[in-house]
């Protein structure tokens, strides 16, 4: 006698959202960092502390595939030393960092330098450009270190370019380009290679406030279409333009504040958007 084959129950719509949700990007578990040793010991991340031992618990949090996340902080608090884990270009003293699902901490000095090229893109205060060597040159970098051959390194850096708007800028060397003009070379730079995160140290510090504008706009549109992007900053007219903004004291983080949702553009942009059917009808019809 044949049996007869038992349905399968369809999967319920939360357990179908679990199995699309990719995981974070970024997964940091217990995080510490101290210099010195004995009473001289700095813990410069440190986390709560142990209430029985009084010992640092460490920094844990997870960033999400698409978010945008400012990191803020006064002098001493932490961040760039959180800035220099999260970039591979520091390791910590205990815990685990996991970047796109590579446990970092078990990487050699080689690998390392692998994963930053091929998963972190890097946009500094300074701009870090390269002299007397031109836009395309500069975007071009990245791919080289990565092996990439002439013809397609060439076709990636002119999309890069044209994509933060420099088309007509390619052949210009950094002193033929304004600060804000550099930035956006050091912005397409970054995004050449389609790193899993777009890490920036505070990216506008060293721009006029037009500028700020600009390359604030370009990194609101890059979030927007996916990118995930971790911003340095001091200031909060720079942080607004953040789904979440993480404040460090003391190497501890005090507050992890949701400021949009992890889809969709970035709080500034999203308004910006908003206010567009309206602003269209101001004035009536002709």
């Amino acid at each position: 006698m044949a049996r007869r084959s038992r349905a399968q129950a369809p999967a319920s719509p939360e357990a179908e959202a679990a199995q699309q949700v990719p995981p974070p990007v970024i997964q940091v578990r217990h995080l510490t960092k101290s210099y010195g040793h004995g009473d001289a010991t700095v813990h410069a991340l440190r986390g709560p502390d142990d209430p029985q031992t009084g010992q640092p618990l460490g920094v844990s949090l997870d960033i999400e595939q698409g978010d945008f996340v400012a990191v803020m902080g006064s002098s001493g608090s932490g961040k760039s030393t959180l800035m220099n884990i999260l970039g591979c270009l520091d390791i910590p003293t205990k815990g685990r960092y996991l970047l796109d699902g590579t446990d970092v901490g078990h990487l050699d000095e080689t690998q390392l330098s692998l994963v930053r090229n091929r998963k972190i893109g890097f946009i500094f205060q300074s701009f870090n450009l390269v002299p007397r060597t031109t836009a395309l040159a500069q975007v071009e970098l990245p791919l080289a270190y990565a092996g990439v051959r002439a013809a397609e390194r060439r076709k990636r850096a002119l999309a890069a370019l044209a994509l933060v708007g420099l088309s007509g800028r390619a052949d210009h060397k950094p002193n033929q380009l304004s600060g804000g003009q550099q930035q956006r070379v050091a912005v397409a730079r970054a995004l050449v290679t389609a790193p899993a995160m777009l890490l920036a140290d505070e990216p506008t510090g060293n721009l006029d406030s037009r500028s700020t504008e600009e390359v604030l706009t370009i990194i609101d549109g890059l979030n927007t279409t996916g990118r995930t992007v971790v911003l340095i900053t001091h200031e909060d007219e720079v942080a607004e333009h953040a789904k979440r903004v993480i404040r460090l004291v003391d190497g501890q983080i005090i507050s992890d504040v949701r400021q949009g949702p992890v889809v969709g553009p970035p709080p500034v942009l999203a308004r910006q958007l908003a206010a567009q059917p309206a602003a269209a009808l101001i004035g009536g019809r002709p």
